[in-house]
């Protein structure tokens, strides 16, 4: 019997084991997830809607996953910022990595205070 329960805490203890487990290194943020942050960027400072695109990127920091979903679902109208279906789902898959929101706040108020100082 007691190798049953010894079998049960360790099937338990991996299981726990990754319940923290911090993002892999897969998702960490490369070069071409900083030019689509910084041409997405771009686009909402040129249009002045750098104040409520930083709240609702804020607000909806814990749920950026299924905002990515989200942007598939609206992908017909991606052409007014990317060039290139191609472009729009690196973008989706950039959104989906942990440290996207904080990578596209940061472009987008370094562009602010660039160009409205």
């Amino acid at each position: 019997m007691p190798s049953k329960n010894t079998s049960l805490l360790t099937r338990l203890k991996n299981y726990c084991a990754h319940a923290f487990a911090v993002s892999p290194p897969e998702s960490a943020i490369t070069e071409d997830d900083e030019v689509l942050a910084e041409k997405a960027a771009a686009f909402i400072v040129r249009r002045r809607l750098t104040a409520p695109a930083i709240m609702l990127l804020e607000t909806g920091r814990p749920f950026n996953y299924i905002g990515s979903q989200l942007l598939t679902f609206l992908s017909p109208f991606v052409s007014i910022i990317f060039s290139s279906t191609a472009e729009f789902d690196r973008f989706t898959r950039f959104l989906e990595k942990r440290e996207s929101i904080p990578c596209l706040i940061r472009h987008i108020e370094t562009l602010e205070n660039k160009n409205h100082g």
